[in-house]
């Protein structure tokens, strides 16, 4: 394993080296960063608040808001932090850690965005059985399934990235602790490490984009032999929200993990910040202004608050 690895430390290098740049970018990020918080949390409390949203499809949408939450929780405040501080020295622990969070949470979202294309599979191509195939005891083994897995997954992507010998230089081309720039400061041989790693992410990606593109080949064929327009209308719209979220996701991060160490270039950070970044602020307003159950809910419990709001209001009038 070579020197202790208690005794490593890493330099990150952050997104920019321009002095003049890092306060604007610090603004800029923190409002995303509140933004995505915010965001996420409201589509969760909707969603709990709401018994119209009581149905798996948002039961899984729950979930993929908080992983957006803890996928960008585990970059953020260290970004932030490094955007105002000389010192952006890092632990091999801190280091570590971070990769493993974020590994292990982008691995739950893989699996999420699959789970929910096959819940509109079977709404859209067995409705009469969607009470029974997806019930709430499914749900909740899908999503303890898909935790052990993902957790499983990042332990053997943590161990391939940080388990080989550190040596020379310490200096982390990147924002954050990712893959590529820590693979590229260990000295030993890592094209058995990078194999390993790459047919997990093959595994994980590539296995729940087929799910997903099954699904929708089903779903399409479904909808086309529906005699209505309308009703063609209705089910593409259902879909729309879902499959622009899986486009943003799976573009972004198949750029970014699959391809050759050899091919990554300076462009892979400004990917980065919309995988990681970006996307988890962009998924609830795509979830809500795109979506008609999710308008409506906001405007009922809109009114719901307002009606309390007077009635508390007009309480000590009548005292």
């Amino acid at each position: 394993m070579g020197r202790n690895h208690t005794q490593i430390k890493f330099i990150l290098l952050g997104i920019t080296g321009s002095p003049g740049a890092q306060t604007p970018l610090f603004v800029l990020f923190l409002l995303i960063y509140i933004v995505t918080f915010v965001g996420n949390i409201g589509i969760i409390t909707l969603v709990r608040v709401s018994p119209s949203l009581h149905t798996p499809m948002y039961f899984f949408l729950t979930h993929f808001a908080f992983i957006d939450i803890c996928c960008s929780t585990a970059i953020s405040p260290r970004m932030l932090a490094d955007l105002l501080s000389e010192d952006k020295t890092i632990s091999f622990t801190g280091c570590m850690t971070q990769f493993f969070t974020l590994a292990f949470f982008a691995t739950i979202e893989c699996h999420l965005l699959a789970m929910m294309a096959y819940d509109r599979h079977v709404a859209i191509c067995q409705p009469l059985l969607y009470v029974t195939i997806i019930s709430s005891h499914v749900c909740r083994q899908l999503i303890a399934s898909s935790c052990l897995f993902a957790f499983l997954s990042a332990i053997i992507y943590t161990w391939c990235v940080f388990g080989g010998f550190f040596c020379g230089p310490n200096h982390i081309d990147h924002f954050f602790c990712d893959e590529v720039p820590v693979l590229k400061l260990v000295c030993s041989d890592t094209h058995s490490s990078e194999m390993v790693i790459f047919a997990f992410i093959t595994i994980n990606e590539v296995g729940t984009s087929l799910v997903i593109l099954l699904s929708y080949i089903s779903i399409i064929r479904t909808v086309l032999r529906m005699c209505s327009a309308q009703s063609r209308a209705r089910a593409f719209h259902t879909c729309s929200s879902h499959l622009m979220a899986v486009s943003m996701y799976f573009g972004s991060a198949f750029f970014m993990y699959l391809q050759p160490p050899s091919s990554h270039r300076s462009l892979d950070k400004v990917v980065s910040v919309i995988y990681a970044l970006l996307i988890p602020m962009l998924n609830p307003f795509i979830y809500s202004l795109r979506n008609k159950e999710v308008k409506g809910a906001l405007v009922k419990c809109g009114r719901r608050f307002s009606i309390h709001w007077q009635h508390r209001r007009a309480l000590p009038s009548r005292t």
